[in-house]
């Protein structure tokens, strides 16, 4: 079998940890509040998806992973100085926000042109990954989007395992309901697939690895070009964090049974 391309679509996130308040930018488009000042990593289910990928790359001879990814530049130089020390790959980057307010069909329309630009491109050695949701652009459709522009129909969402066959098959663990798998026979590429969690533990940092990757990292992101996000056609009239409500009363007579039944009723109010 000849070595895959595989290519990765992921972009950068707000630190979970982080307090993330909406606002309402200047331009009129929401956000959030001190966007570049806030510390960014890898969305983890690009993660997933990056480290799954290398691996697979790794036991087949000639593969090649590439990483597309859009989000600020500034903010994706900084995510790449840790993440390049992980798994060996090709950025290619985009210059444009990545605070999650944007449409799942614009910003599949730009991965697709990210991926065509990639040189000697061959759709029958080509593995699409993905995070199946995302931290930040979860609308479990851009994947899907992305495979329709591509024009590949062979996809998969919701991944944890992917075992690869000589004659360039692969079998599929895909989640179903009822916390079973759905297991698939693909005769051949390409094909999408949109990664759960994988099975893979994260990768440790290899300086070397990360001295390689930042010569392609670096004009990469320096080249990047600007993109719009957001599809004009949408309007987002208010964004606000969700309300938290708390009522507390202090009892010291009531049984077990008691305090059940009216968290019932509580919650059936």
């Amino acid at each position: 079998m000849d070595g895959l391309q595989i290519v990765v679509c992921g972009s950068i996130v707000p630190d979970p940890l982080q307090t993330l308040e909406p606002v309402q930018q200047p331009n009129g488009q929401p956000g959030i509040k001190n966007e570049m000042m806030l510390p960014a990593v890898l969305d983890p289910w690009a993660g997933h998806a990056l480290f799954e990928a290398a691996h697979l790359a790794k036991s087949i001879e000639n593969s090649k992973v590439y990483l597309v990814s859009i989000g600020p530049k500034a903010k994706l130089q900084q995510v790449m100085m840790t993440i390049a020390q992980k798994v060996p790959f090709e950025l290619i980057a985009m210059d444009g926000p990545a605070n999650g307010f944007t449409d799942s069909a614009t910003i599949a329309e730009h991965l697709e042109k990210g991926i065509r630009s990639i040189p000697d491109l061959e759709m029958s050695n080509l593995l699409v990954f993905g995070g199946w949701e995302s931290a930040s652009r979860g609308s479990s459709t851009t994947m899907q989007f992305l495979g329709e522009r591509l024009g590949i129909f062979d996809q998969f969402q919701g991944v944890d395992e992917l075992e690869m066959h000589s004659d360039g098959s692969f079998t599929v663990l895909e989640r179903v309901e009822g916390g079973k798998h759905q297991v698939s026979l693909c005769q051949g590429m390409p094909a999408v697939v949109g990664w759960a969690t994988g099975n893979l533990p994260e990768p440790p940092n290899n300086p070397q690895v990360g001295m390689v990757n930042m010569r392609t990292v670096m004009p990469s992101l320096q080249k990047a070009q600007p993109v719009q996000t957001i599809n004009p056609g949408i309007q987002v009239r208010n964004v606000q964090l969700p309300s938290q409500k708390r009522e507390t009363r202090v009892e010291k007579d009531l049984s077990e049974d008691q305090i059940a039944q009216e968290i019932v009723e509580w919650i059936k109010k």
